[in-house]
């Protein structure tokens, strides 16, 4: 099977795992303790997976799960990197800032993602060296020139208290950008804020913290619809950096300067 015709396949699987989310019903109030948010999503997240896996049985045989590696990414051969419902914390607060996001990864590098947005009827679909689309459309990020008119977008990895570091560069870059850009915020999903800024939506999106599940399909769609995808020292980004910058050209270098400056 050719990554074209791979690619159609992830399509439909995505969009049959948003489906099956989209239809689960939302208890309320909202989980009050870790072991009432556990009993309520890990049953849904563990059926989506099982669907997942389901759909792309025998597609890439010797393709590995992520969920099933733990933090460690192989440097070589094929790796699936999925996840039924990105922004499960909105999902469960009832809101509607969640995602399908599956990505093949190959000796550490995406190859192909499906982004699918279940209540906005959104796909967003990137193969390595052939462009990012959304609903087939091509994606064309933001011309802005004047960062003062720009609306960035932010995000921290989850549990994100367990990287000290990346807080303490989360609030810091915060504080150097915010006097200087039209606003900042987080909205939703990491990986659709990515596709977001690749679209136009946001003109440009940074995080701090190794958050390679979130990014990893992102970075794709960014790249491919010509966005400058680094690190926040510069170079190009990849699977196990601490962070990110997606930007259109023309405001990247001054991005770059502004978050890696002291605040103040």
């Amino acid at each position: 099977m050719s990554d074209h015709d791979l690619l159609r396949t992830m399509t439909t699987a995505a969009r049959t795992v948003g489906r099956l989310v989209a239809a689960t019903p939302v208890r309320t109030p909202a989980a009050t303790s870790w072991a009432e948010f556990r009993e309520r999503f890990e049953p849904l997240d563990q059926d989506a997976t099982a669907l997942f896996k389901d759909q792309l049985a025998g597609l890439r045989p010797d393709a590995v799960w992520a969920g099933e590696l733990g933090a460690h990414t192989p440097g070589t051969g094929e790796v699936w990197v999925a996840d039924p419902v990105d922004g499960a914390v909105q999902f469960l607060q009832d809101m509607p800032y969640w995602s399908v996001s599956l990505t093949l990864v190959r000796d550490r590098r995406p190859v192909a993602t499906v982004l699918h947005a279940p209540l906005r009827g959104e796909t967003v679909t990137a193969l390595a060296g052939h462009g990012a689309f959304r609903d087939g459309v091509p994606l064309r990020p933001s011309l802005k020139t004047d960062l003062t008119l720009a609306l960035l977008g932010t995000s921290q990895p989850p549990l994100v208290a367990s990287q000290p570091s990346a807080v303490r560069e989360a609030g810091r870059s915060l504080s150097a950008v915010l006097p200087h850009v039209g606003a900042v915020r987080n909205l939703g999903p990491t990986s659709w804020q990515v596709a977001d800024t690749a679209a136009g939506r946001l003109d440009a999106f940074w995080e701090y913290g190794t958050d390679d599940t979130n990014l990893v399909g992102g970075a794709l769609v960014a790249a491919e619809a010509g966005l400058r995808v680094t690190d926040l020292g510069g170079r190009p980004w990849s699977i196990g950096a601490t962070s990110f910058l997606a930007a259109p050209a023309q405001l990247h270098g001054r991005l770059l300067d502004l978050l890696e400056a002291p605040a103040g």
